[in-house]
């Protein structure tokens, strides 16, 4: 992630006068942490705002997997291809949500960018985290490869990388919908929420952390007022 990346900021215009948060601008590495969100399992979700406080039963549902004993899983199921799924979290995101792998992969799968790992069993089975289980035998897949030849990885730069081009400011509503950001975009959203006074607006500048990367997410599934809910009414919305 280049120094531009490493600081995500929402500069949110701020309807004063009926504290609403109308939209926000951003750039391009803020709306792929955005988009990424759309890769992370449900289960992955559910451990990073904790069971026990997701709105409806997916709680439960997780929960009883926890509680069922391996006995009466099927001989080539494991219970962590259920609560623990391989999340495509890219580093873009990673800064904004607490990690959900063990430590121990932490410290073996990013060590390097050219170690690679497979199944044991099935040799065509490869992963860049050991801590994946094979999708044929649900073995781990911790049998170290070494990549030889070019890095690859490191060679594609962040600004190339993600979903979006780094080639126009983003605008973000409050209920997260994205689309690019112009002058005449913006005179339409004032007009759009029928904004008389000038004075009533306010510019801020707030940069995400890893509380209100979890915040964001955990207000994306309950309110349509996302931005309003997590920087101006400032609370855990748990």
């Amino acid at each position: 992630m280049t120094s531009s990346s490493s600081k995500l900021t929402l500069r949110l215009l701020i309807d004063t006068k009926r504290e609403k948060v109308l939209f926000a601008e951003t750039s391009k590495f803020v709306i792929d942490s955005f988009f990424n969100l759309l890769c992370l399992p449900i289960a992955t979700i559910i451990r990073i705002l904790n069971k026990n406080q997701m709105v409806g039963s997916l709680g439960n549902l997780y929960q009883s997997v926890e509680n069922l004993d391996e006995t009466y899983m099927q001989l080539d199921q494991h219970k962590d291809l259920l609560l623990k799924p391989n999340a495509p979290m890219s580093s873009l995101i990673s800064g904004l949500l607490p990690s959900v792998n063990d430590s121990s992969s932490k410290s073996s799968s990013n060590d390097s960018t050219n170690v690679f790992y497979r199944c044991p069993h099935h040799y065509d089975h490869v992963t860049c985290d050991n801590t994946t289980r094979c999708s044929t035998c649900s073995t781990s897949m911790n049998s170290q490869m070494i990549f030889v030849g070019e890095k690859v990885a490191n060679e594609i730069s962040a600004e190339k990388s993600g979903f979006v081009q780094e080639v126009v400011t983003y605008m973000v509503m409050d209920d997260l919908v994205i689309q690019p950001m112009s002058f005449i975009s913006g005179i339409t959203l004032l007009k759009k929420f029928n904004v008389k006074e000038v004075g009533v607006l306010q510019e801020k500048v707030v940069e995400l952390d890893m509380k209100q990367g979890v915040n964001l997410l955990k207000a994306s599934l309950q309110s349509k007022t996302v931005l309003t809910d997590v920087f101006l009414k400032n609370h855990s919305l748990t």
